[in-house]
């Protein structure tokens, strides 16, 4: 089959189903652009808390453990 025969059996696309399929392919673009942006948001937001745990975390790890230490005390008496 030639090309121009085609024609005959595929009808050709209304302007309108090229223009809803161009806005389509927009919204989705940037749709995925946002996401992107969220999740690279999502990631420092992350990454940061993560190592302010972590300092926390060392802060609390040079510090006395005064719990503990009225805990041995309770079981030595």
């Amino acid at each position: 089959m030639l090309p121009h025969e085609l024609q005959n059996i595929v009808p050709q696309p209304t302007p309108a189903a090229e223009i809803f399929q161009r806005h389509q392919i927009v919204r989705e673009f940037y749709d995925e652009i946002k996401y992107r942006q969220e999740l690279e948001l999502h990631c420092q937001w992350y990454y940061a808390t993560a190592k302010q745990h972590q300092q926390e975390l060392q802060k609390m790890q040079g510090d006395w453990n005064i719990l503990g230490w009225f805990s041995r005390r309770r079981s030595k008496i």
